[in-house]
């Protein structure tokens, strides 16, 4: 067996958001606790979960665009947190991210063909003209056109600029690439052709992907393997067809029957969590879904349940599994 292209170890991320009378942070939004996970060559691993469970953190973090308080990151068998200036520059050829918004990820005051080309030109690589050819095969590969090179992001449609945005991923050529909810703010008609593109590519490339997303479905459809964040955890991690044939752990199970039924003959399955996301700033006592849990036991309000293997990979933090 192969060795994986990326291993996160124990990942902690909090963000201050009370100070007390000297300017010292009394209360910690717990963003990322304690989230260890392995990434294949080649593979897409999902990251599922609700708004605020910490998903993009951890994509975040994987990039180094946000670092943590603690915790491991090894990337292609080097500590990619340990790396500073120069050598961190180099390595940052080999990692990219597309964001949700392809709006707001796009300098609205550059030309498309020279925001695909910039991580060229920081990186030193070609002169204008390389660097515009190259831009001009990106933009084409991803199905965008040679006028679209001196053209604005605002005279792009949602899913043209998410295109270009996956074109500037692609530039310097990357092992891995963070696709944070790549396609949730595209149309749905279109965001079925912006992953096909994708997948398409990782193929062609021999990318490795972590795809974060909020619709199980994409998720079902992309990925080798899937782990669901809740409150800053990893509640469950597996295969793909074994996780969605046999989940484990009551949030997962909570969230495939909240996927809509295509038959619209078949009526919609009755809600199965009640009540809000418990704040990541207040946590509970013992498992951090014993409050919307409807199987919760007293052992669960008070023993926080840590992630156990059931075989194969299958990992869930449980009492009850």
């Amino acid at each position: 067996m192969t060795a994986p292209l990326l291993e996160a170890s124990q990942l902690r991320l909090r963000f201050p958001v009370r100070r007390g009378l000297w300017g010292n942070p009394t209360a910690f939004v717990h963003a990322v606790d304690d989230v260890s996970f392995s990434i294949g060559r080649g593979q897409t691993l999902g990251l599922v979960g609700e708004t605020g469970s910490g998903k993009s953190t951890v994509g975040r973090i994987l990039v180094r665009l946000q670092e943590p308080d603690a915790g491991r990151v090894n990337f292609d068998g080097v500590d990619l947190l340990a790396l500073k200036g120069r050598a961190l520059r180099e390595k940052r050829r080999d990692f990219q991210i597309v964001f949700q918004d392809p709006m707001a990820s796009l300098d609205p005051r550059m030309r498309v063909g020279d925001i695909v080309a910039e991580p060229l030109l920081i990186h030193r690589m070609g002169d204008r003209t390389e660097r515009r050819k190259r831009a001009e095969a990106l933009l084409a590969r991803v199905g965008l056109d040679g006028s679209a090179l001196d053209k604005y992001p605002h005279e792009f449609s949602g899913g043209q600029r998410q295109r270009v945005g996956i074109a500037r991923a692609l530039a310097l050529d990357p092992k891995f690439i963070v696709l944070d909810e790549p396609v949730s703010a595209l149309d749905v008609s279109v965001q079925a052709q912006v992953v096909n593109l994708l997948q398409d590519l990782q193929e062609e490339r021999g990318l490795t992907y972590l795809f974060i997303a909020h619709g199980l479905q994409v998720v079902a459809h992309v990925s080798t393997r899937v782990a669901v964040m809740y409150l800053g955890r990893i509640v469950e991690e597996g295969a793909t067809e074994e996780l969605f044939a046999q989940p484990l752990h009551p949030y997962t199970k909570a969230l495939l029957e909240a996927v809509p039924e295509p038959d619209p003959s078949q009526p919609g399955a009755a809600p199965v969590l009640k009540g809000e996301l418990v704040s990541a700033a207040d946590l509970p006592k013992g498992c951090r879904f014993a409050p919307r849990c409807p199987l919760a036991e007293e052992r669960c309000r008070q023993e926080d349940p840590q992630l156990r293997d059931f075989g194969g990979g299958h990992r869930a933090a449980c009492h009850l599994v």
